[in-house]
């Protein structure tokens, strides 16, 4: 007599899971997903438990982010709730993470069930794909449906929702085989393939132009084109720009490239694209970052050019002169052919005067902040933000990776992080919130960086507020022995906000955006860590050297000066900006 094996749902979950090469799960761990938990340790799956289930999803956004794999946040029903606000980060950046609820029974759905709530509804309009699994015998179905969404086209977050009577019951082990696919092992996702006519007449255009710039997006890192984005740069003569908030592309330090695509931040990046005669923008969206596509930023007499690796993402482009479906790396192999069918003629001359303009920006910049450092040196004052985002970055090597989380302190920190790549600085990573600029990332990412790439540093440098939104993730760095370094701009409030409320309100002051004198360092001694607490510019350095030498998760907490940043003071006009849009 055959006895076929039986096992949970949740640990059929689990290996349909583990079948597809998912190589990290971040929870909290909870009832409803006990089975599944079961099922993963079965496996021998490493299974991050973290504080808080927003932790959880932070931190495997931030794992897909620098391995590009599929990840998976487990949570329960009240913890899905939690874990909102890391699915709405993951789906500004396009992020595979899986995320998986542990849901309320299914047999009393709509009867007011313990801890019930719709969260397939609620998940619906921050991710790719979101469903219930309603049936156990079909759990590698959907699981091999779910995962073939999240890393197709443009990759993105997925939801799975598996309600808890479903997770405790028991099915065949070998459930779903009888039916194809009958391996469920994970595959290289179709990729989209320009239209030949398409692509030699964009080609012609393009060749055509005297001063073209090409400005990265998202699509460019999630489809691993990033090198063939720098050699285009290089070999084509072609300025290289960075959509704001998305991942980091290439190292500033590369010939080709320039820095963000923002005439605040990057002021030159206003003269680049006033002065273009076509302007490429790959693998990203005509958002509001980009104006919509609308002048000033892109004036009429530029030819704009959207090319993309999904439908979804060029319908975000209708502003564009020309469209383009194509994998990212597709269409950078097509330019890269341009020179040896003698069909590329631009010399250096535009990617020579771009490169004089960031140079002249560099000088002028340094030489308006070395009366501010001066200054402090000399009367013991605080540091200005950039001069800090400047001096941390110095304490890193080139395999070490750099995060940064907050307002005032990540704009400030993308413009260190310019200049020092101007003068050859370079970095093993570099990480930050996305495109809804979120608070509190910052801890779940230097973690994920850490436990992607172990023998490297990896240095925070947080504002006070952002650390306050995120902080407690940091008790992940010390759970798993994977230590961080946190710097802390600490300027005692939520600076960016202050700075627009002074120019908003008519008074003249800021209202609610103040904190105490917060000892973030001690925090850090009493959780087993190491502190310091730095309050001149001379104490940063040695206070750096010994935080990463105690091979210890350590906090060199900074009393900073507030400074309002060029972003912010270029777009928030008194009584007439709310925000910084």
């Amino acid at each position: 007599m055959n006895i076929t094996k039986k096992i949970r749902g949740g640990s059929l979950l689990a290996r349909a899971l583990h079948e597809k090469g998912i190589d990290r799960v971040f929870t909290l761990a909870g009832g409803f997903c006990n089975p599944a938990l079961e099922g993963f340790m079965e496996c021998q799956m490493p299974v991050v438990n973290c504080p808080h289930e927003q932790v959880a999803g932070h931190l495997a956004d931030g794992h897909a982010r620098i391995s590009r794999k599929p990840t998976v946040c487990l949570v329960g029903p009240e913890g899905f709730a939690n874990a909102i606000p890391a699915v709405m980060e993951a789906w500004g950046e396009r992020s595979p993470v899986i995320f998986v609820t542990g849901s309320s029974t299914l047999k009393r759905t709509g009867a007011g069930g313990f801890k019930e709530i719709d969260d397939v509804a609620i998940a619906a309009p921050l991710t790719k794909y979101s469903e219930s699994i309603t049936d156990g015998e079909r759990i590698p179905e959907f699981v091999d449906r779910a995962y073939k969404i999240a890393v197709s086209g443009y990759p993105g977050p997925v939801h799975l929702s598996l309600p808890v009577d479903i997770m405790f019951s028991s099915f065949d082990v070998e459930v779903g085989r009888q039916e194809r696919p009958f391996e469920w092992v994970a595959k290289r996702p179709p990729r989209a393939w320009p239209d030949p006519a398409a692509l030699e007449s964009l080609l012609k255009r393009i060749a055509g132009a005297n001063r073209p710039v090409l400005i990265g997006g998202h699509g460019v890192w999630w489809s691993g084109a990033e090198a063939k984005l720098e050699q285009v740069g290089r070999t084509l003569n072609i300025p290289v720009f960075n959509i704001p908030y998305h991942q980091k592309l290439l190292g500033e330090e590369r010939e080709a490239y320039m820095g963000l695509a923002d005439i605040h931040q990057y002021p030159p990046s206003k003269f680049a694209i006033e002065e273009s005669d076509i302007a490429i923008m790959l693998g990203g969206r005509l958002d509001n970052q980009m104006n919509f596509g609308n002048p000033p930023l892109f004036p009429a007499s530029t030819e704009l050019v959207c090319v993309n690796g999904s439908h979804e993402e060029l319908e975000f482009n209708r502003a564009a002169d020309h469209v383009l479906l194509s994998n990212p790396g597709a269409f950078l192999d097509a330019l890269l052919a341009l020179p040896a069918d003698d069909a590329w003629k631009l010399d250096r001359q535009w990617l020579d005067l771009n490169r004089r303009k960031r140079r002249d920006w560099v000088a002028a910049t340094l030489a308006g902040l070395k009366p501010e450092t001066d200054e402090a040196a000399a009367t013991g004052g605080k540091m200005h933000p950039l001069q800090l985002a400047l001096d941390v970055q110095d304490a890193l090597g080139e395999n070490d990776w750099l995060v940064f989380d907050g307002g005032n302190t990540h704009f400030w920190s993308e413009i260190a992080v310019n200049i020092a790549g101007w003068y050859g600085k370079k970095l093993g990573g570099i990480l930050h919130p996305g495109s809804f600029s979120m608070l509190g990332v910052g801890v779940s990412f230097a973690v994920a960086a850490k436990n992607t790439h172990p023998g490297a540093n990896v240095v925070l440098l947080s504002g006070d507020g952002a650390f306050l939104s995120g902080g407690l993730s940091v008790e992940v760095a010390f759970q798993e022995h994977t230590p961080i370094v946190v710097v802390i701009d600490n300027n005692g409030g939520l600076d960016c906000i202050s700075q627009q409320q002074e120019r908003l309100f008519e008074s003249g002051k800021h209202f609610a955006t103040d904190f105490r004198d917060i000892p973030f360092h001690t925090m850090f001694e009493g959780l087993g860590g190491h502190g310091e607490l730095v309050e001149t510019r001379e104490q940063l350095g040695p206070a750096l050297k010994r935080a990463l030498a105690s091979g210890k998760t350590a906090c060199v907490n900074v009393k900073a000066k507030g400074v309002i940043s060029p972003i912010v003071l270029a777009t928030t006009s008194k009584r007439d900006k709310a925000s910084i849009e």
